[in-house]
């Protein structure tokens, strides 16, 4: 409990009216476009369970075009969302669908695309306006909100354990501490979740990173500096 807030058991400062069904989704949303990294063009839901039967009414498709959009949870824009992506050109579609029953009720596959890049992101409400993200693109993983207390980078690289090892230490090299690394792989490709500690890592840092052989992507969960 000592990593837990107010805000966190109360609920997020948040655009209603729910915490599970909007401020949840916004920030799936906000989730998935901080992995894309560029605005999409198209961006399709796949609604789960309760999201795909209440969505309408409790404006989760609203939150999750929101995040998808940089929108906060606090956002008034949220009940705009619909306008707001028709004058940034962003086409976008929600679709009822059962991803399966291993998946949380409150749950939104995001596939979002441009000409040249697609990508897909499986993430769940579980209440109180937290979330967790249990699938990227072909990845099965597990990450739920530190609640602020580390900065995180998602790495696609190739299946290397060294190639991991370089990129921890040059991460170390940038007096940047390494608190935890989770590793998941997928055919010849892994995705690993380096949590840092220390001073934040900067936008200049991770295009460096990204610079190394073997690196298909670095994508930071917070915004950076530059």
């Amino acid at each position: 409990m000592s990593e837990l807030s107010v805000f966190d058991i109360a609920g997020p400062i948040m655009i209603g009216p729910s915490s599970s069904h909007t401020a949840g989704a916004c920030k799936i949303g906000q989730f998935a476009r901080a992995l894309f990294h560029k605005t999409p063009q198209k961006v399709t839901f796949y609604l789960h369970g309760s999201f795909g039967e209440v969505y309408k009414g409790h404006a989760t498709d609203r939150a999750l075009l929101g995040g998808v959009m940089k929108f906060r949870t606090s956002d008034p824009r949220i009940e705009c969302a619909f306008k707001v992506a028709e004058e940034k050109k962003i086409k976008y579609k929600f679709i009822k669908k059962d991803l399966g029953a291993k998946y949380h009720p409150n749950t939104v596959q995001i596939v979002l695309e441009n000409k040249a890049y697609k990508m897909s992101i499986i993430g769940s409400s579980i209440g109180g306006g937290m979330i967790e993200i249990v699938k990227i693109d072909d990845f099965d993983i597990n990450l739920k909100g530190r609640v602020g207390k580390y900065q995180s980078l998602v790495v696609c690289h190739d299946k290397d354990s060294q190639l991991l090892t370089n990129i921890i230490g040059r991460i170390k090299k940038m007096s940047i501490g390494v608190a935890e690394v989770e590793s998941t792989s997928f055919r010849k490709k892994t995705l690993s979740i380096i949590s840092l500690e220390g001073r934040r890592i900067l936008l200049k840092e991770v295009v460096e990173l990204e610079k190394i052989g073997g690196i298909e992507f670095v994508r930071a969960l917070s915004k950076l500096d530059k």
